[in-house]
């Protein structure tokens, strides 16, 4: 008793999985070492006497197995054939009737009055010889008299006796067959041809689709060659090595394979012998057992061979059955040995395996256990991991839910629980961002006045200025300076003022790499960017935007300032545009100042949050805004000590909301 409430004592400090383990592995694996024993000797005899018959019905099998792929290959490319001739027959059947109506056309211009007979017959002609079929057909046009009208080589020409291979007049019956159907028909006709010029060494079949047009008499015909349309030789080549590589691939047992011969006993499928004939091949004993097997043509077969390099003879066993088809015989041949070799192999294999077996699932078992240990007791670690974040703050953390079961109700409970924690801090958020808002309103509302009475005093003195100043005097673009940026600055004020109201950008198509060079060549002149070397990286084939320029002319001088900013001891700005692959124009201003900490990386983008003495907060604010209202993306990554790189994506094509 006092043991076993030790050992129960362990148990409970186990975790889950290892309680799993201890308690389900003893009921697995003792059961399976009984029962394996006794298996194993009734397998061991069952095994051994039915694997000779089961190797013996592999090989008609195999047999049974080529025969269908042979059966399948042939059937398919019978499909095949009758396919394609379908779609030959349909293409030339309307190329007739594409000339066909090229007479009609031309005739009904010359009913019209507009052309002669011949200018009409003319004209057909000319397109029915740019019409080609295959690498050597074409379309041709013959009168009841057997003259060529129209033809690539022999136009003008009768060709009424003219006969093919096998002396049939097919001219004449081509004449005839038209005549006897209605002109709107048209018939094929296949005869044998041998064409000089393409230097044809035999006759090919040749198929002609031909109509009847009463209006000319002319019995119009389109004709290509057989091997040309439907018939693909190298296609048939190809895929006859495919098929012949696949039944060469199957091996029977280790040294067994299957081959092939025609009737005169020429190997037509075989590893390392095709287009050799062994009629005339014996077996060890001289006995003639092809010539036996070209005579059956079906069953089994038996004799005893001694290949190149072997001390002595093996006895042999061979299923062969016949294709009729393609009059060949499929032959499936393996050792006798190899039979009885693996029913040897198989007894003692199996006697290992009675030992060797249990403790296999034994070891699997434990595994298995293992497994759906690990797989209770996983989304609890996953749960306990989430719930940590959470405690620390994170609470944009959700538990996975994989499962249906207690755990994922679980999971589910806690993912609703976090999100209204994160609804009330959100919520929290907006209020306290309304409260700075309506601050911000009332400051930009007290400072305008302020800002815009003496900015429209500079705004009236430059324009004094510029109307006494000579537009060639060197002061003059000083001038237009002064009163562009004192625009922008009224324009600045207002946007303060509208801030809380999302302005809304007036796009016009704009060139950016214009646009940066203006703010640079203003920004070398700004007091504080004397000490700042600016680097222009301009891609050459930017395309336009639509853009709002006064708000990017505040976006980039608001960049470059802040990078100014960051290098009080001077330092390199390098302003940069490309292209991406997503339609996106993109602009980067890369600095190498001081860096931003990482843990003001989140809030570099809210309002009144500064790291400056005497900044307002507003700045980066401002500008995400403006690129969140173009459409587009913003981001920053920094290094402390390395500098910072700020990111633009501005859309080429903008979605309409």
């Amino acid at each position: 008793m006092i043991m076993a409430r030790h050992l129960f004592s362990f148990i409970n400090k186990m975790k889950i999985r290892w309680k799993m383990l201890v308690v389900i592995l003893p009921l697995v694996v003792v059961p399976i070492f009984v029962l394996g024993g006794l298996i194993g000797y009734i397998a061991t005899e069952q095994a051994y006497q039915g694997i000779t018959a089961t190797s013996k019905a592999d090989l008609d099998h195999m047999a049974s197995f080529t025969l269908d792929l042979l059966d399948s290959h042939y059937r398919q490319f019978q499909v095949y054939r009758q396919d394609k001739k379908k779609i030959v027959q349909q293409e030339m059947r309307s190329l007739v009737d594409l000339a066909y109506t090229l007479i009609n056309e031309q005739q009904r211009q010359l009913n019209e009055g507009k052309i002669s007979l011949k200018a009409a017959q003319q004209a057909a002609r000319n397109s029915l010889k740019n019409v080609s079929i295959g690498s050597s057909g074409y379309l041709f046009a013959i009168d009841t008299d057997g003259m060529l009208q129209v033809h690539p080589a022999l136009e003008g020409k009768n060709v009424i006796d003219a006969q093919d291979k096998d002396g049939r007049f097919f001219i004449r019956e081509m004449i005839e067959q038209s005549l006897e159907v209605e002109p709107s028909e048209v018939s094929f006709t296949i005869y044998p041809w041998r064409n000089e010029e393409l230097g044809d060494k035999q006759p090919r079949e040749k198929i002609v689709a031909f109509r009847y047009c009463p209006r000319w008499d002319w019995v119009v015909a389109a004709g290509g060659y057989l091997d040309e349309t439907y018939e693909d030789p190298m296609f048939e080549q190809s895929a006859m090595k495919t098929l012949a590589q696949q039944i060469k691939s199957k091996k029977v047992g280790k040294t067994g394979y299957i081959f092939c011969m025609d009737s005169s006993g020429t190997l037509t499928i075989h590893p390392d012998a095709e287009g050799r004939n062994i009629s005339n091949a014996r077996d060890s004993e001289y006995r003639p057992f092809i010539a036996e097997m070209l005579e059956q043509k079906n069953g089994w077969i038996r004799y005893p061979w001694r290949n190149q390099g072997e001390s002595k003879e093996r006895m042999k066993i061979v299923r062969y059955r016949y294709f009729e088809p393609w009059d060949w015989i499929v032959a499936v041949g393996s050792y006798e040995e190899e039979f009885y070799q693996a029913a040897n192999e198989l007894k003692w294999r199996i006697a290992t395996h009675v030992f060797l077996l249990p403790l296999f699932i034994g070891l699997i078992s434990a595994a298995l256990v293992f497994l759906a240990a690990k797989v209770l007791t996983d989304p609890i670690h996953e749960m306990i991991t989430v719930i940590r974040r959470v405690k620390q703050g994170r609470l944009d953390e959700q538990v996975p839910v994989e499962t249906h079961d207690e755990l994922g109700e679980l999971a589910i409970a806690f993912n609703r629980m976090t999100r209204m924690l994160r609804k009330n801090k959100e919520m929290e958020a907006a209020l306290a961002q309304q409260g700075k808002m309506a601050s911000l309103g009332v400051l930009s509302s007290g400072v305008a006045h302020e800002i815009n009475n003496p900015l429209g005093v500079i705004l009236g003195y430059a324009g004094y200025l510029e109307k006494k100043i000579p537009e060639d005097d060197p002061n003059y673009t000083f001038i237009n300076e002064i009163k562009r940026e004192s625009k922008r600055c009224k324009k600045i004020v207002q946007d303060l003022l509208s801030y809380a109201r999302t302005p809304k950008p007036v796009l016009e198509t704009t060139d950016m790499n214009r646009l940066l060079r203006q703010i640079i060549d203003f920004a070398g002149n700004h007091t504080d960017l004397y000490h700042i070397k600016i680097v222009q990286e301009l891609s050459q084939h930017l395309p336009s935007v639509p853009a709002d320029g006064d708000q990017l002319r505040q976006v980039a001088i608001n960049l470059l300032l802040n990078a100014g900013a960051a290098m009080p001891d001077g330092g390199e700005i390098r302003v940069s545009t490309i292209l991406d692959e997503d339609h996106y124009i993109r602009i980067e201003v890369a600095d190498n100042g001081e860096g931003i900490p990482e843990e003001n990386l989140e809030k570099i983008f809210e309002p009144f949050f500064t790291t400056k003495a005497r900044g307002t907060g507003l700045g980066l604010a401002i500008t995400k805004q403006i690129i969140d209202m173009h459409q587009g993306e913003m981001y920053i990554d920094s290094q402390i000590g390395v500098g910072t790189t700020v990111v633009i994506r501005l859309p080429l094509v903008r979605e309409e909301y």
